[in-house]
């Protein structure tokens, strides 16, 4: 059997294969950005095998940041990784100008892929979708990454996202792959794909459309899906199913709560303090919530307290 990771030829796709985390936004106690812990997460999922980070996402509360606190994350982000890894900045705004403003902000300061989801709110349909991909992907010469967040793939109209200049990936956070198969089979060039559901990770890696993930997940136990993605290159899914069991039981924990507080507060549990979910996203912990917290943790034996401080 081949690999089962699948990594398209050409210099964008260069070293991109691998387990990538959707960088936690890290905040302080007052709602401040805390630039120096993005140095210490992006050091801690290094130290644990990632391959790269998702920078302003769903996960990093992209949405609920300014544009001058997302140029900070990413100009800090790059000064971290200092070539050690892939950095995808998510430039997705309201308003097409602004990402547009973020994406050269972030060619500018070393970012290696430009992304984004489709349009929110306003112009929710393809049209005008094609023009804010378009004029985000032609706004710089980095490669371009579609995030696509719990949309359907509709082969045949999605397939002329890709005539787009510089679109040359996608995110898919859903659990339809043989749309994304079928996509492919579009294509009439190489684009690079990458799995968005965590607990869906090596039936998406089986299918050998997808050259890794990028999750929440990451964050907390980043080894895990390191091991996943190395165990699936080697098709070794025995020992890889027994991770995979692993991921679901955390994300079972992860999803408990609909608070975004609780989800990141499971880094102070790591020993990287990311502080609070900005609101409406998270609400703070009551300190008997983070001991419930702390105690399912503990239950799953498998994910390590302190673990970033050894």
């Amino acid at each position: 059997m081949g690999n089962m990771l699948f990594t398209p030829k050409g210099k964008s796709f260069e070293e991109m294969a691998g387990a990538y985390s959707a960088l936690y936004t890290p905040f302080r106690k007052d709602g401040s950005l805390n630039e120096e812990m993005i140095e210490k997460v992006i050091g801690y999922g290094l130290s644990r095998g990632l391959k790269g980070f998702y920078l302003t996402g769903s996960t990093g509360e992209g949405f609920l940041l300014s544009k001058e606190e997302r140029k900070r994350v990413y100009f800090r982000a790059a000064k971290a990784a200092k070539g050690r890894a892939k950095l995808i900045a998510h430039v997705g705004c309201l308003a097409t100008d602004d990402a547009v403003e973020l994406a050269r902000y972030a060619a500018k300061v070393g970012i290696d892929w430009v992304s984004s989801v489709a349009p929110v709110y306003f112009g929710q349909n393809f049209d005008a979708a094609y023009d804010h991909y378009k004029r985000i992907s032609s706004a710089t010469d980095l490669p371009f990454m579609i995030y696509s967040l719990g949309a359907d793939i509709v082969p045949d109209r999605d397939a002329k996202f890709f005539d787009l200049k510089n679109v040359k990936g996608m995110k898919y956070t859903n659990y339809k792959y043989w749309t994304v198969q079928a996509l492919r089979n579009r294509l009439s060039k190489e684009a690079i794909f990458f799995a968005g559901a965590d607990e869906q990770v090596l039936p998406a890696l089986a299918t050998g459309i997808f050259a890794g993930c990028i999750g929440t997940s990451q964050n907390v136990i980043p080894a895990h899906f390191a091991r996943i993605c190395a165990l699936a290159e080697e098709n070794n899914f025995a020992e890889a199913s027994a991770l995979q069991a692993e991921v679901v039981r955390f994300v079972e924990q992860l999803i408990a709560k609909p608070n975004g507080s609780w989800h990141k507060s499971m880094m102070k549990y790591i020993g990287l303090d990311c502080g609070e979910g900005r609101a409406p996203n998270g609400r703070p912990l009551a300190k008997a919530e983070l001991k419930e917290l702390f105690s399912r943790l503990d239950a799953l034996g498998f994910v390590k307290r302190n673990d970033a401080r050894k």
